[in-house]
């Protein structure tokens, strides 16, 4: 069976978290507004009194590599038992890879203080990890789905995972605001290189259908 053609990737989604994290990184590097900003919103949402195993704890943990690594492969070997092609779960891979290559440098470049103290904790490695792990299940698992109220029952679960994930970090003081949405832009970016894969090898795969032989008619009965 013909696997559904799929959309272009649109550069919207790329040039719109280059825009963010430029504008994130801008912030921080000038003590700008939105820095002071991002930082009284976290004092007024912060958890006062940490609570190491409450529920902002646990959603801080989705961002985890020994729980959003699991999510990914499970995605990853379900999607080659379906017939995905490999360079779809390749491109999901090394987006995967590329998380810890981009925020080492970038959190040495900003060091950043921390909420509680610290430094180097811009981008954060956590949400950016979240991002790219359940959003990457998505891609893989929601893309070969002919309903599209599935589709969007897929990337909706992952948005949700998301959220909870950097609202944890921030309600436990781990992150600042601007940490996290910085590493939503980061992560949609390395997402839809990851994307460009899927349509790549959507087409090679209608004309592996296409080439296919087709059987000839049985023949009819003869003339009575």
């Amino acid at each position: 069976m013909q696997e559904p053609t799929l959309r272009r990737p649109t550069l919207l989604l790329p040039l719109l978290s280059l825009l963010v994290f430029a504008l994130a990184a801008w912030q921080l590097a000038v003590d700008g507004p939105l820095r002071t900003f991002d930082e009284s919103l976290s004092r007024r949402y912060r958890q006062q009194v940490p609570v190491t195993d409450g529920p902002a704890e646990l959603a801080a943990d989705l961002g985890n590599f020994e729980v959003a690594l699991p999510v990914l492969a499970v995605a990853v070997c379900l999607a080659l038992l379906r017939g995905r092609a490999v360079a779809t779960v390749v491109g999901c891979a090394l987006a995967m890879v590329c998380v810890p290559l981009l925020v080492g440098p970038l959190k040495l470049l900003f060091d950043r203080p921390g909420p509680l103290g610290g430094s180097g904790y811009f981008p954060s490695g956590h949400t950016a990890t979240a991002v790219v792990a359940y959003g990457g299940a998505a891609l893989l698992l929601g893309a070969p789905l002919r309903s599209r109220g599935t589709r969007w029952c897929a990337w909706l679960a992952a948005l949700a995972l998301v959220v909870a994930t950097g609202a944890g970090l921030v309600v436990r003081g781990y992150h600042w605001p601007l940490d996290v949405v910085a590493s939503c832009a980061l992560g949609g970016l390395l997402l839809w290189t990851a994307a460009l894969g899927v349509r790549w090898t959507a087409p090679l795969s209608g004309r592996r259908d296409r080439r296919r032989p087709r059987a000839s008619p049985a023949p009819g009965p003869p003339d009575r």
